[in-house]
């Protein structure tokens, strides 16, 4: 199964050096985890390198021990020509727990040529988009 280009899924172990000192993952670590999904969604889907512009919002629902495992889902919801938003929800996983949505963010990406400078996004899913 193949995954749809501008999304991406990454599953990670709350391990004790990303805890703060109750021994739950550290805000930090959550948003550079989230980041990291954000990055690799919008990257996927622009073809190209990308940056993050700037975060519209983050939401720490539940904290998340160590131990269980964390899902994050990023997905493209809004592309521009050059800039994309990016939504990442995620979704924690215990033994004996059910899931539960445990943190979301919305991040502001914008494709670089080398220089670092905004380049038009040129994907597979905008051609596809023109068509329609």
């Amino acid at each position: 199964m193949t995954t749809p280009q501008g999304t991406t899924e990454l599953h990670e172990l709350v391990l004790p050096v990303m805890a703060n000192h109750h021994g739950t993952l550290f805000a930090g670590q959550g948003l550079q985890l989230m980041a990291k999904a954000a990055f690799l969604a919008a990257r996927g889907l622009a073809q190209r390198e990308v940056v993050m512009a700037g975060v519209t919002g983050v939401d720490f629902m539940s904290p998340i021990p160590v131990g269980y495992s964390l899902t994050l889902r990023a997905w493209v919801s809004r592309v521009g020509s050059s800039s994309m938003t990016v939504c990442v929800s995620g979704h924690t996983e215990a033994p004996a727990a059910p899931p539960e949505e445990a943190l979301k963010g919305v991040f502001e990406m914008v494709a670089v040529d080398g220089n670092g400078r905004p380049a038009v996004i040129e994907s597979r899913y905008m051609k596809q988009e023109s068509r329609s």
